[in-house]
């Protein structure tokens, strides 16, 4: 009977202890598999908003710079992230003019992101035979005349260099990447009253120091350029960029995820694919990525009563020379003055 009741005990205190188990292990392997139904939901949602801002310019053909085809990660690379404004007030035919033009180049041996801001009253030289034009005029007209592929072209034309890739955001993805982050921390540079995304004016002010910024606040600061000149508004729109590129690889942003896919996925173009942007991704989070920001000169040239920037062609190809020593191909630029800039800066993507 002792061998009994024994025997029974231990089933008890089995059954027991498995019981235990069993209420410790579930709520894991809940966990467990909501995580991998969120991430295979992400991947799903990421691609097929991939797929939806997938544009094949050029019919997919490299830049005519590049002897041979190159792949993201794989190899160095450049991108123009080209911004717009397609808000009710400024809506027109066709394509907008650019806002914004930042080209930045991607060194994957040394984990490096250099970029610099193309102001957008540039003085460049036009080539679109399509609709016979070929002139001088402001660079962000490009974008009017032939979209993010002649954007493409015109800075190929300027710096000499290849453009790889572009990604086009409009103000819309702006804001709402911003809100679904939460906002973002910023050193703001410099005091300012500026107009919201509505055109009201007056209705955002800051004060210069490090601060966390709402979306409204983030377009007025890179949207501000009354207060100086567009070559520090595009210092400005670097920042921004730094504090979103922060923001978003922090591992509390992970939920946040579906929200940021939703604002890309409406509002963007690109011709990256989406298995290049999953390596990308993929890089950025796991390397200790440093972002560097290359300055341009330049002055002030009005003609005819129309303003203009002329770029300090001296910079332009110190500048050039520095992104293609980055993507490791030979000096557009050989007998220009090495790249040197006291006032340029270095973050990490942390």
């Amino acid at each position: 009977m002792d061998n009994g009741f024994n025997g029974q005990n231990r089933t008890s205190k089995y059954k027991r202890r498995r019981r235990i188990l069993y209420w410790i292990l579930i709520p894991f392997l809940i966990l467990i598999l909501v995580g991998v139904g969120y991430g295979t939901y992400l991947f799903s949602k990421t691609k097929l908003a991939a797929d939806n801002s997938f544009d094949n310019v050029r019919n997919g053909q490299a830049s005519t710079l590049r002897t041979k085809d190159i792949e993201p990660i794989k190899d160095n690379f450049s991108v123009l992230i080209i911004g717009v404004d397609t808000s009710t007030a400024r809506a027109s035919d066709g394509n907008p003019r650019s806002d914004s033009l930042i080209l930045a180049t991607f060194n994957v041996k040394d984990s490096r992101v250099e970029m610099t801001s193309i102001p957008r009253d540039s003085y460049v030289h036009i080539d679109y035979p399509k609709k016979s034009i070929d002139k001088y005029t402001k660079i962000n007209a490009a974008h009017a005349y032939g979209g993010p592929e002649l954007t493409m072209k015109t800075v190929e034309e300027k710096f000499q260099i290849p453009i790889d890739y572009y990604v086009r955001f409009d103000f819309d993805a702006f804001l709402k990447i911003i809100d679904a982050l939460g906002g973002i921390d910023v050193d703001v540079p410099v005091s300012f009253t500026e107009q919201n995304s509505k055109d009201e004016a007056g209705a955002i002010t800051l004060e210069k120091g490090e601060q966390h910024l709402n979306a409204e606040q983030a377009l007025a600061l890179a949207r501000t350029r009354h207060i100086d000149s567009d070559i520090e508004r595009g210092k400005r729109q670097q920042l921004i960029i730094k504090a979103i590129v922060n923001e978003a690889t922090k591992i509390t942003s992970i939920n946040k995820y579906s929200s940021i896919i939703d604002a890309v996925g409406e509002n963007m173009k690109t011709n990256l694919t989406f298995n290049q942007m999953i390596s990308i991704a993929k890089y950025a989070m796991t390397n200790d990525l440093k972002i560097k920001s290359l300055n341009l000169e330049g002055e002030d040239a009005p003609q005819n009563g129309i303003y203009y920037y002329a770029l300090n062609e001296n910079s332009v190809e110190s500048v050039a020379n520095k992104f293609a020593s980055e993507l490791d191909i030979t000096s557009p630029f050989p007998n220009a003055l090495p790249y040197e800039d006291s006032s340029s800066s270095t973050a990490k993507a942390e």
